[in-house]
């Protein structure tokens, strides 16, 4: 396994930032999703060892957290959130400097720190300081310092906060084409669910310091027979009375019905029943289903809400 977690529970005071987590995680592309302080930034920092768990255990490569800190962050790469770098310094000190703290020798950082900076773009701009450089400059460079030593786990925690659309793009090429390349798995924490979408295999959802899933991404986005998209003209709730009445289930969501037919049956049942109630429908399709959905449904289900800021589309 890539990640083992039993029983985990870390406290800041009375606050349990996670609780009693058990988490078994395959090598991949892995999503970390969860509203603002689910306690996303407290699980990445526990697996690195930054922030010692008060119960359970941790484990990364089957090497024990607890026990041996230094052995488990010499195999991750971690890219925190925020303006993590030195202005002072330009992008190959400051990406050598990281290499050296990986242990590599200052000769083989120095040569590391040059190919990991073309890696990410910043070939041309090696040798300017990190206080001129953009936001998206900046985030590549932290891509770099967390590539430099080589990692077998990469830890990306916000990297695409702050970039613009051609930005964020082209840093989740990057992070596709990491695995593609150098075999290392990630996880990356993020509140923009289409990054996940786009990168990831896998997913963990975490609120209120528990995990509400930990899985394959697929089956949270599959589409399901039977389940359709409708919006009525006017006020839906004359045809939300009739669905329900012909046995579907109805989900009303702002004006929009997500409308369960009866098993067997298919669009023309919506129609029919709208017909008979002398209701007009505007817009029918089938419901494609998205992260976003899945996910505020998971936190939905165990009796968590999330605003529009802590879920972009």
């Amino acid at each position: 396994m890539l990640i083992e977690l039993n029983g985990v529970e870390k406290r800041y005071g009375e606050l349990r930032a996670l609780k009693s987590v058990d988490l078994a995680l395959e090598p991949g592309r892995i999503g970390l999703l969860g509203p603002n302080g689910a306690g996303k930034s407290t699980l990445l920092k526990t697996l690195l060892g930054l922030t010692p768990h008060d119960h359970g255990s941790v484990k990364v490569f089957d090497r024990d957290v607890a026990r041996d800190p230094f052995g488990v962050r010499s195999l991750i790469g971690y890219m925190p959130e925020g303006d993590s770098v030195l202005p002072q310094l330009n992008a190959l000190q400051f990406t050598a400097f990281a290499g050296e703290l990986c242990g590599l020798p200052r000769s083989e950082a120095v040569g590391r720190a040059h190919q990991v900076l073309h890696y990410v773009g910043l070939g041309e701009a090696r040798y300017r300081k990190l206080g001129s450089f953009s936001t998206g400059m900046k985030q590549r460079c932290r891509l770099a310092q967390a590539l430099v030593g080589d990692p077998k786990l990469l830890l990306l925690d916000e990297p695409t906060s702050g970039l613009d659309p051609r930005g964020r793009d082209e840093m989740l090429d990057l992070i596709r084409d990491i695995r593609e390349r150098t075999g290392a798995s990630v996880i990356l924490s993020t509140h923009i669910l289409p990054d996940v979408e786009k990168t990831c295999d896998q997913v963990v959802v975490i609120a209120g310091g528990a995990i509400l899933y930990a899985g394959a991404l697929a089956p949270l986005v599959a589409s399901e027979e039977g389940v359709f998209e409708v919006r009525a003209k006017g006020e839906p709730g004359k045809l939300r009375n009739a669905l329900e009445l012909d046995r579907c289930v109805v989900t009303m969501r702002g004006t929009v019905l997500e409308v369960r037919v009866p098993e067997g049956e298919g669009a023309r049942y919506i129609l029919k029943s709208a017909r008979t109630a002398n209701e007009q429908v505007r817009h029918l399709s089938p419901l494609v289903n998205t992260l976003e959905r899945a996910f505020l449904q998971t936190l939905d289900a165990a009796g968590h809400s999330v605003d529009g800021h802590d879920a972009q589309a």
